[in-house]
């Protein structure tokens, strides 16, 4: 017969909120600090900024002109307005918006060298550890590529909020918060669900100059 499963105590309830609660707070300075020095260690250029205004400057600033430009979805780039900046206007060859007119049943294999190989791909990720690595989930993982080598550069605008201490933690933020305020997203703007279906977990860059992390003293985005 089997053991029913343990109900889960008010103290474990209550911890749990919290720490799941503390996920969308920003983390101290010192802890960015911590970050920041881990990243450089294994090879990630990073810069601490003071809030979205000043990364969306600084990614203006970092992308050449005429450069093809591929931008991961997602709330950071939204609600900073470096999407807006990066796919309209015409000073970037923009990679999404022209993917989106293409057709999927015909033009598959010119999507995917496109996403792939842009000169920059711009995005965030899920979570950055105090020891220097970088969690990244996708449910399609049409931005993967580009992030783990394919682009030439590659510049990640990161809230605050999603310095964690280590990778169990790092795990924990994204199944227990990002996934479910991700899934609500997708559920209103796309009609289907979030998964966590494909996972990349950087932990260090091994050509120097290619990847900036734009760490932010504010929290954005999940």
């Amino acid at each position: 017969m089997s053991t029913p499963a343990a109900t889960p105590t008010t103290a474990t309830a209550t911890a749990t909120a919290t720490i799941t609660a503390d996920f969308a707070e920003p983390a101290p300075v010192s802890r960015l600090e911590r970050a920041a020095a881990a990243l450089r260690e294994n090879g990630f250029a990073v810069e601490i900024l003071a809030d979205a205004a000043a990364a969306r400057s600084r990614v203006g600033e970092l992308i050449p002109e005429g450069a093809s430009v591929f931008t991961g979805a997602g709330e950071t780039l939204r609600l900073s307005g470096i999407e807006e900046d990066l796919n309209t206007g015409g000073r970037y060859d923009a990679i999404r918006p022209r993917v989106l007119t293409m057709d999927r049943a015909t033009e598959s294999d010119e999507i995917r060298r496109l996403t792939s190989t842009p000169d920059v791909v711009v995005g965030s990720v899920a979570a950055v550890t105090e020891t220097g690595s970088l969690v990244v989930a996708s449910g399609s993982g049409s931005q993967l590529p580009a992030y783990s080598g394919g682009a030439r550069r590659a510049i990640w605008i990161v809230g605050a909020q999603k310095v964690v201490p280590d990778l169990p933690t790092a795990m924990h933020r994204l199944e227990e918060h990002a996934l479910p305020l991700e899934d609500e997203r997708t559920r209103k703007v796309y009609g289907a669900p979030s998964a966590i279906n494909r996972l990349l977990v950087m932990h260090a860059e091994p050509y120097p100059g290619r990847v900036t992390v734009l760490l932010l003293r504010e929290a954005i985005g999940f």
